[in-house]
């Protein structure tokens, strides 16, 4: 019997609670959570863990017969784009059986999926990749860097001056969510964090962490940082913080550690280095793609879109954009930025003077301003003339992209 005649004794159908345990168990074996593991955190800890998420989650799988043999599931989610918020499909939980692979199972599942987050209004999807080439080949693309960083105990910064000061707190004080909420809405492809990202947000980790935030001249919480220090070692989970006083408040916080450790280990994930920031230029980086996305309804992912410095003139009223998708055939097409008399933008099919084309995959990394047009101009993923690239370079907003979380 052959692979397609098989298939067709599956089905695919919504996971929900009476699939718990099937559910459990294929997470468990595909993420490879050991007897340690449920030791570690306790197996009531897991359970109260996962059996939430399939009501406020998507999860949909492949059956064979009554058994779960493949499925995926896709968090409600909101992101910031350009300053504009956008619901984001969060797919996670990705999983087949060794012994029903090769059948194109997960391919069907991330096209139903697609499906769903369309019909939802979530015009984008985030995903952390474990084989960056695999989901590149479904249209998905990087979108943010994580940066791991060492620095000596030398060479962190000793003329820093702020006017605030920094407190240990609770790890789960109230101001920490406030700044984090005035941070992402300033940070291009930050999560917006709902109650689920923040209790996804360091699960595994919260009883090793600590947190200091800092205050500024006016007693008003400006950054915060999680942090634990073991090993002579300050490790930096997340920085965050909403100007330049506040990022140097807590560089001096951890300073004052300086007869504790002998050097700082952390990550940072914006596309800006951080030797940039210090005086002492030669930090140890390591540079590596962390999220991907890919936009799930390229028409009303534009309609929302929040086009910059886009100007009515007799050369140049709009662009078509000709794409390409592997996977969902929505996205195949053209889609028009188009101007009216009353310099108002509208989306459509009609054909303009200026025209590019691209693979979804590029589509989504330009729009989120990873890479740059002229770039990936320059490496062949787009195709147009140059008067186009340019319209592209002044109509996309240029925003460093962001994110932080992981689900």
């Amino acid at each position: 019997m052959d692979n397609e005649s098989i298939k067709d004794k599956f089905e695919i159908r919504k996971v929900d609670i009476r699939h718990f345990e099937q559910f459990n168990d294929l997470m468990n074996y595909v993420f490879q959570v050991t007897n340690n593991d449920i030791t570690k955190f306790g197996d009531k800890n897991i359970i109260s863990w996962k059996r939430p998420l399939m009501k406020s989650c998507d999860i949909i799988g492949w059956f064979d017969g009554e058994k779960l043999i493949s499925q995926l599931m896709v968090y409600p989610f909101s992101v910031n784009i350009h300053g504009k918020p956008y619901k984001m499909g969060g797919i996670t939980g990705v999983g087949t059986y060794p012994e029903y692979a090769g059948y194109g199972l997960m391919h069907s599942l991330m096209k139903e999926a697609l499906k769903n987050m369309r019909n939802k209004g979530q015009t984008i999807s985030y995903l952390y990749p474990y084989s960056v080439s695999y989901y590149k080949k479904k249209g998905w693309e990087i979108v943010s860097d994580i940066i791991n960083y060492t620095i000596k105990d030398t060479q962190l910064p000793k003329s820093y001056n702020a006017s605030g000061h920094t407190v240990r707190v609770d790890i789960n004080h109230p101001d920490i969510q406030k700044i984090y909420s005035v941070f992402s809405h300033k940070n291009n492809v930050a999560m917006l964090r709902n109650d689920i990202a923040w209790e996804e947000h360091f699960r595994w980790e919260k009883q090793d962490l600590s947190v200091a935030i800092y205050y500024d001249l006016n007693d008003l919480p400006a950054g915060y940082v999680y942090y634990k220090v073991e090993n002579e070692t300050f490790f930096v989970r997340e920085m965050v913080f909403v100007n330049e006083d506040a990022r140097k408040g807590i560089w001096i916080f951890i300073r004052a550690h300086f007869s504790m450790v002998y050097s700082v280990k952390g990550t940072t994930f914006s596309n800006e280095p951080m030797s940039f920031l210090f005086a002492e230029g030669e930090l140890e980086e390591k540079i590596s793609p962390y999220i991907m996305a890919r936009v799930v309804d390229v028409k009303s992912f534009m309609n929302q879109f929040p086009f910059a410095d886009v100007k009515p003139n007799e050369k140049n009223k709009g662009i078509s954009f000709h794409i390409s998708d592997p996977l969902i055939e929505w996205n195949c097409g053209v889609f028009s930025v188009v101007l009216d008399e009353n310099a108002n933008i509208r989306i459509d099919d009609s054909v303009q003077k200026l025209e590019v084309n691209l693979d979804i995959q590029t589509f989504t990394t330009m729009m989120l301003s990873y890479k740059r047009p002229t770039v990936l101009r320059d490496m062949g993923r787009i195709e147009g003339s140059d008067e186009a690239i340019a319209y592209l370079e002044k109509i996309i907003p240029n925003n460093k992209t962001w994110f932080a979380d992981y689900f």
